[in-house]
């Protein structure tokens, strides 16, 4: 099968500081790295790098020909990620603190601004089993998810960043559903529903250093995945990391207990490197790695 992400493309510069600023607090960075990012691009290269086959759908500005080579260079398929000369591409800016804690400011340009034709071209050659995944940091996503249902395609929605609004719409069409344990208490919170009852059959909330859980609302079943202890070097990218990997592994045709446990390995793995999209691992350094 096939995995298409309608995700946003990033260009991130990352600072490396004693510790995150406070208000009004201005700090001098010990290092600096520009690289490719952003939600979608993370995943993109992760589910890449788990053997599955990804199309990335988005955009990027006359300043982003370089991310699109670099997905390329990844083994992500490029050819539904539109360039707008005279517009900017997607840009977040990264405070990397010593304990590996970050704080990112992300202005969206193009990311914003792909188009329902765009989305429609895409999708025209999906499958019935392929896959779409989506997540908050473009625009689309409702009209996307409403389209792969209609062609048989099953939606993963990763709720981030969370958008109350935005995820209630994308909720009706979504298969699985990844988020963080904030990111499920702002959810229950709004909807003022717990997240049994969301409608959704498989739920994946990260734990953080905690690992995650797995509920199986129709087997009425939770799973929880220790986290490997690790120690962390850069959050940053590690739960998009973790969902590309799941997603990867899914699409494989693996079961969710061992889709979950590769996707463990490879975001315990990330977290020990400084850097976004450029230094997500494969399957052999994960294996090389032996976390366990």
């Amino acid at each position: 099968m096939a995995v298409w992400n309608l995700g946003s493309i990033n260009i991130d510069n990352a600072y490396r500081v004693p510790h995150l600023p406070g208000p009004g607090e201005t700090l001098s960075a010990t290092a600096h790295q520009q690289g490719l990012g952003g939600k979608g691009a993370n995943m993109s290269v992760a589910i890449a790098r788990g053997a599955g086959r990804v199309t990335h759908i988005g955009a990027v500005g006359g300043d982003g020909a370089w991310t699109v080579e670099r997905l390329m260079e990844y083994g992500v398929d490029t050819r539904s990620i539109a360039t707008m000369r005279g517009e900017a591409t997607g840009h977040a800016n990264i405070a990397v603190a010593e304990d590996g804690e970050n704080q990112i400011i992300i202005y969206p340009g193009t990311n914003g601004m792909i188009t329902e034709e765009m989305i429609g071209a895409a999708l025209s050659t999906a499958s019935p089993g392929d896959t779409l995944v989506t997540q908050n940091e473009t625009n689309g996503q409702l009209y996307a998810a409403q389209i792969a249902k209609q062609l048989g395609l099953r939606v993963v929605y990763a709720a981030a960043p969370f958008d109350a609004a935005a995820v209630e719409a994308v909720l009706p069409f979504v298969d699985l559903l990844v988020l963080n344990e904030v990111e499920a208490e702002q959810l229950q919170a709004a909807l003022g529903k717990d997240l049994s009852d969301l409608g959704i059959d498989d739920i994946v909330v990260t734990l953080g250093g905690d690992g995650s859980r797995w509920i199986n609302v129709s087997a009425e079943t939770e799973t929880h995945v220790p986290a490997i202890p690790v120690t962390p070097v850069d959050t940053t990218g590690a739960g998009d990391t973790f969902t590309g990997f799941l997603i990867a592994g899914l699409d494989r045709g693996l079961p969710m207990a061992q889709a979950l446990s590769l996707a463990t390995q490879a975001g315990a793995l990330m977290v020990t490197r400084l850097g976004t999209a450029d230094v997500i691992p494969d399957l052999k350094e994960i294996e090389d790695a032996r976390l366990a």
